[in-house]
């Protein structure tokens, strides 16, 4: 908490300094208010950005205002029935300026910069998601978690932060623990970096503008392959305006959160921005053992910026970000037991009579555990980057140098219960990586634009780690009714030590046309050229428990872990490309049809091999890339100013899909990497905008997803086949051809709305407003293979908030998050071993909090 304030006083402190260091000679701005038809806006708001200097316009919408410092400076302009809009000043005139304010009735024109240029969000012929930045701003503690609930496409799975997914139409990274021996199929950017880790999606985000998400393959658009789709984000930029805005939020179990951002200029060439994110919250889970919460929220965030504008063509960015999270968090509650085909005492509950224990509650929802192993999940995430743009012919040259380190720092009780059968299980990693981006983009005549560039990163993951027996791993692990299973001390102690790290390199040069054949009809095409490289240099040592020379009790402690080693490497050459033709009849209507192929680079296992016949599988070292050969077919259509309609049809065709395979050995962390024959994913998706008048709005998304397995004939059989023989022969795989993708719901969507009222509130404009959103999705499976135990139920997640909002100045409000207090799973898994009980990643039960905002 002392950190929070501290960091708060400072960038209060700060932003005192870059607010008044700098002002200038007085000079007076005339101008004229206008609706868009021509007509006077009497009595509108004109302030200073930045300044506490405010005038109201005459009946006529006339005004004049004195600014204390020279253009370039912007006015905003405000009034009961219009929207709040900028409007920057570049010189001082003698003629009025004339300003038009558009009505609150019409829809904003939302603009992405997804294709490396500034476009209208409903031109570019690609389906895209934007939340912007007060929307973010109103929902209490925002992650990629938050952006699922808005956008049905999403799905997002953590049972902490390394064991991260996100994937979008079902796809991307496979369902279940992380390898990290496999390239993610979403890309996440911020502020054009790559973020390498999938633990960059459990970060707060700090500063944002807004949050673009694009579906589809988009190889020949960005750095980084990314064959599913990517998250480009964009934070907001130091500016030569002094602003600042700070909040502090407060909510049930102990939440609270501080935020604040300051910018402005330091000379009349450079600008800065330094931005803070502190959030704590007690946990939400009752360890009746210690008597204390877990899964509580202690993170920390930082991001500075130093702008260098040399000219108008030529501006230099360096930006720094640091996140340190440090929760005792991520335990995961004993959601039920499965019958497994294993001899009645190898049932779970057959153990834990044995052993005379029982679960501290039978139903997951009561949020009770009882774990005997400290949970903890210490992530930190960070990394400086360099960006150079300049203004080049038509084009803009854009060069991103950026180095980004990953720290992770677990412990976790992975047998989920009071027992000690796994008494330690922790994977610490480090990651390091540099990249480098170098690009040009933009309209190189009036009917060509397009992006070209080459992409560079190197980058090493360094795991040390360590899982340990207890005392009562014996009865979970016993194979047979030998009395020597029993032996004193055999266990305990005992476990896997391991050094592990993965090297890769990839580069890339890419591009991407959009050429107008002739009025309204455009053709895109694409491509790409890859070469991905991965080295794995895997030593695990068994060691521990009793010290013993006898063979049959050798025997079974090798049955239980065993040394593995194993080196492997690989590369691979890919070319693909991409062809979208685009018609835009009128500029209400917008229809495009794309073609690609795209894949996911070579993938090699780094958290140990199944055994076979006491022998490591390393022909299972190295797995194939994805092939992936995508089509969809879109409409984006505009019938009205405040009304938009989208609709896409999607399909693609896996091949040598890249799944996490469960797997019963303790030695290979519960899962390991495989291929699966062949995967078809493809859906419907529909969303819809839509401004009634000044005072409702209404947004609506909906997606139906079929995703299967179009051919999978080794995949790992389900937790209640576990133990299955045929003809006294041990069966380990099953042919799983026809079932369900995990993960993926067939039916998904969210809907919301706002009715918001202007109105004067201390002489100034403001906005009372009250917003839903309610998200919802079908059931889906939670396992590689379909499982009739591993099924969660769909759920509806109900949030609202309701306040007061104001472009500059004091803005407040209350907001609750599930509402209406839903229980539901995020996840089930597999506890390690396959005794048969399954833990779930819990849903938040239902929070609320008031935030207040204040920003000049």
């Amino acid at each position: 908490m002392k950190s929070i304030i501290t960091l708060f006083f400072i960038l209060t402190l700060g932003s005192t300094v870059l607010s008044t260091g700098f002002t200038y000679a007085q000079s007076p701005v005339t101008g004229i208010i206008k609706r868009t038809n021509g007509v006077p806006v009497p009595h509108a708001t004109v302030v200073i950005r930045g300044t506490n200097i405010s005038v109201s316009a005459d009946e006529n919408g006339a005004f004049s205002i004195t600014s204390r410092q020279e253009p370039p400076f912007y006015l905003q302009v405000s009034s009961v029935g219009y929207k709040a809009q900028d409007f920057q000043i570049l010189q001082i005139q003698d003629t009025p300026v004339e300003l038009v304010l558009l009505e609150s009735s019409l829809l904003d024109e939302i603009v992405v910069t997804s294709r490396r240029r500034s476009e209208a969000l409903q031109e570019v012929p690609i389906p895209i998601s934007v939340i912007g930045g007060s929307q973010i701003e109103q929902s209490g503690a925002f992650n990629v978690n938050r952006v699922k609930e808005l956008i049905p496409s999403v799905q997002l799975y953590t049972s902490n932060p390394r064991n991260t997914g996100i994937n979008i139409r079902g796809i991307g990274s496979p369902f279940g623990l992380t390898n990290d021996g496999l390239d993610p199929g979403v890309g996440f950017y911020v502020d054009g970096v790559y973020y390498a880790r999938p633990a960059a999606a459990t970060i707060d985000f700090i500063d944002v503008e807004r949050i673009e998400v694009l579906r589809g393959p988009q190889g020949t658009l960005f750095g980084k392959n990314t064959s599913a789709g990517a998250f480009n984000i964009i934070t907001r930029k130091a500016s030569f305006i002094p602003e600042a805005t700070f909040e502090t939020s407060f909510g049930n179990y102990g939440y609270i959160q501080a935020k604040a951002s300051i910018s402005g200029p330091l000379s009349n060439k450079f600008a800065a921005r330094l931005s803070f994110s502190g959030t704590q919250r007690d946990g939400l889970i009752e360890n009746v053992k210690t008597g204390y919460s877990v899964n509580d929220i202690n993170n920390l965030g930082l991001r500075a910026q130093l702008l260098y504008k040399y000219s108008e063509n030529l501006s230099i960015t360096l930006a720094g970000d640091f996140t340190d999270q440090k929760p005792d968090g991520y335990a995961q509650v004993v959601a039920g037991v499965a019958p497994t085909l294993r001899p009645a005492y190898r049932q779970f509950d057959a153990i834990t009579a044995d052993l005379g224990y029982s679960l501290p509650s039978l139903n997951a929802f009561d949020r009770k555990i009882d774990h005997d192993t400290p949970w903890r999940s210490g992530n930190q995430l960070g990394g400086v980057s360099l960006n150079l743009d300049a203004k080049i012919g038509p084009g803009t040259l854009t060069s991103t140098t950026a180095w980004r380190y990953w720290n992770w720092d677990p412990s976790n009780d992975r047998d989920f219960t009071g027992l000690q059968a796994l008494s330690k299980s922790q994977n610490p990693s480090k990651h390091r990586n540099w990249s480098q981006e170098i690009r040009y983009a933009g309209e190189l005549s009036s009917n060509l634009s397009g992006v070209v560039g080459v992409f560079y990163m190197d980058q090493e993951v360094k795991t040390t780690g360590t899982e340990e027996s207890g005392s009562a791993q014996w009865r979970f692990s016993q194979n047979s009714t030998s009395e020597l299973w029993k032996t004193p001390g055999l266990f305990e102690g005992y476990g896997i030590y391991t050094n592990a790290s993965i090297k890769s390199q990839s580069a890339a040069v890419f591009a991407s046309l959009d050429w107008e054949i002739v009025e309204g009809l455009h053709v895109l095409p694409g491509a790409r050229f890859n070469y991905d490289k991965k080295v794995v240099d895997y030593n695990r040592i068994a060691k521990g428990g009793l010290e013993t020379t006898d063979p049959a009790l050798i025997a079974l402690k090798n049955a239980v872990y065993s040394s593995q080693q194993y080196k492997a490497d690989a590369d691979e050459n890919n070319f693909t490309y991409q062809l979208t033709v685009a018609y835009k009849p009128s500029r209400r209507i917008n229809a495009f049809a794309t073609y690609s192929t795209s894949f996911k680079p070579v993938g090699v296992n780094v958290a140990g091999l199944p055994t076979i016949n006491g022998e490591a599988a390393t022909d299972l070292a190295v797995i194939k890339p994805e092939d992936t050969k995508h089509y969809e077919l879109g409409i984006k259509t505009t019938p009205t100013d405040n009304l938009t309609l989208n609709l896409t049809f999607h399909n693609s065709d896996i091949k040598d899909y890249q799944t996490n395979v469960q797997s019963a050995e303790l030695g290979v962390n519960r899962g390991y990497i495989a291929n699966a024959e062949k995967v078809n994913v493809k859906g419907i998706e529909f969303d819809a905008n839509i401004r009634v008048n000044e005072y409702f709005s209404f947004y609506g998304a909906a997606a139906y997803t079929d995703a299967k397995y179009v051919k999978f004939t080794n995949a790992p059989l389900p937790l209640e086949e576990t133990g299955l023989t045929v003809d006294g022969v041990q069966v380990a795989f099953k042919d799983i051809s026809g079932g369900v993708l995990p993960g993926v719901s067939k039916w998904a969507g969210s809907i919301g709305g706002e009715f918001a009222i202007a109105a004067k509130s201390i002489g100034k404009d403001v906005k009372f407003f009250i917003a839903l959103d309610d998200s919802f999705r079908s059931s889906f499976s939670s396992s590689s293979s379909p499982s009739t135990y591993l099924n969660i139920d769909g759920y509806t997640v109900l949030n609202a908030r309701a306040g007061f909002k104001a472009p500059y100045g004091l803005s407040g409000y209350i907001w609750s998050r599930n509402l209406l207090d839903k229980d539901y799973f995020e996840q089930l898994l597999p506890a390690g071993g396959n005794a048969g009980h399954y833990a779930g990643v819990l849903g938040d039960q239902r929070t609320f909090g008031v935030t207040l905002r204040y920003g000049f």
